[in-house]
């Protein structure tokens, strides 16, 4: 007898096949490069440089938040949305402001969405203090239980130009090539410590 998959069943399966498919295209990505983990460490940093640069053009009062910030994190990911169903990956480096030690990190996301094509998105995290920086880089995050928080906490006038508060302790700048993006949604990610790098 056939078995039937309810379609709620086939929703979960894709999200979780899309997701672990960023994921591991995120792991595997610069596996078979060639390249030195020195080499692949300065293409990040010079990846987090050119983020933070098209941040300030398009927000200029974010260079000095960030010089207030304990520290931050610059990702740079690709998302990809294929009619119902869209997934991003990418890359980044989350840096202390006082002592300059850096980290090396991963993220990718699934979720749903409209549309056919690839976006190029940048994403920008401010870090109030030690405590919020270092369990987002320690622990990782997810982003799922933070998008009604961040809705109050808007309400609320909690918001720094056109960076938004997503945790506490924690604000967001999401742009694009085009400029800011406005209505930054980060729900569905996940960010990690990328243990090939941090070696």
């Amino acid at each position: 007898m056939e078995r039937i998959i309810p379609r709620s069943g086939l929703f979960a399966r894709s999200f979780l096949m899309l997701f672990w498919a960023a994921a591991a295209i995120i792991m595997f990505s610069g596996f078979w490069s060639g390249k030195t983990l020195e080499e692949k460490r300065a293409e990040r940093l010079q990846t987090s440089n050119e983020t933070l640069q098209l941040l300030y053009k398009h927000a200029p009062e974010a260079k000095e938040m960030i010089a207030k910030s304990y520290g931050y994190a610059a990702f740079s990911n690709v998302g990809v949305n294929l009619v119902l169903l869209s997934a991003e990956g990418g890359t980044g480096v989350a840096h202390v402001n006082g002592s300059g030690m850096n980290t090396y990190m991963n993220m990718a996301s699934g979720g749903v969405g409209f549309g056919l094509g690839i976006k190029d998105f940048r994403a920008v995290f401010l870090f109030e203090n030690k405590e919020v920086f270092e369990r987002f880089v320690n622990e990782g995050w997810e982003a799922n239980a933070q998008a009604d928080a961040a809705a109050k906490l808007a309400d609320k006038g909690d918001a720094y130009g056109a960076a938004i508060t997503v945790a506490p302790g924690i604000r967001l700048y999401k742009l694009t090539q085009n400029g800011l993006a406005l209505q930054a949604t980060i729900q569905g990610t996940k960010y990690w410590k990328d243990n090939e790098l941090n070696k």
